[in-house]
């Protein structure tokens, strides 16, 4: 299989906080924050893999700063490192206040997703390459991370 460039499978994502995805608070939903990331994620994987790819875990997030209703929900996803059957995902959200013309970072996440086939069997993905510094630093750092993940199974 061809390796693919971190590059070609980068997914960018937005959609504007509704009431309907908010709390009393007027702010949108951790929960849907989560959903969105998840969404970009697999976007990225699949077009990487080129195949359907499935969730296996998602590290811990954290919330720095709330989205208001009316303001933008900005995600990239960008696959950080190819292991055999899986692989990292790495996506930063960010809100936009469009009227205002400010962002500020809003969470990061580190998910795992497994490609399989049309039976839903684990099939191998092609390498990743990374290009950029930042890129070779989060495939590094993904090495260790799946280390850590591995150990928490035992």
């Amino acid at each position: 299989m061809e390796p693919k460039f971190v590059r070609e499978s980068i997914a960018d994502y937005a959609e504007l906080a509704l009431p309907n995805d908010a709390n009393i608070l007027g702010n949108l939903l951790g929960g849907k924050i989560m959903h969105l990331v998840d969404l970009a994620a697999a976007i990225a994987g699949m077009r990487h893999a080129g195949n359907p790819v499935v969730t296996a875990s998602i590290d811990q997030m954290q919330f720095i700063h709330p989205v208001k209703i009316g303001q933008l929900v900005r995600l990239r996803a960008s696959v950080n490192r190819v292991f055999r059957t899986s692989m990292e995902v790495g996506v930063k959200v960010w809100m936009e206040d469009l009227v205002k013309g400010t962002e500020q970072h809003v969470s990061s996440a580190f998910l795992t997703f497994v490609a399989v086939d049309a039976t839903g069997k684990g099939v191998a993905i092609r390498q990743v390459v990374p290009e950029t510094e930042d890129e070779k630093r989060r495939f590094e750092e993904a090495g260790k991370r799946r280390e850590y993940r591995l150990a928490q199974r035992r």
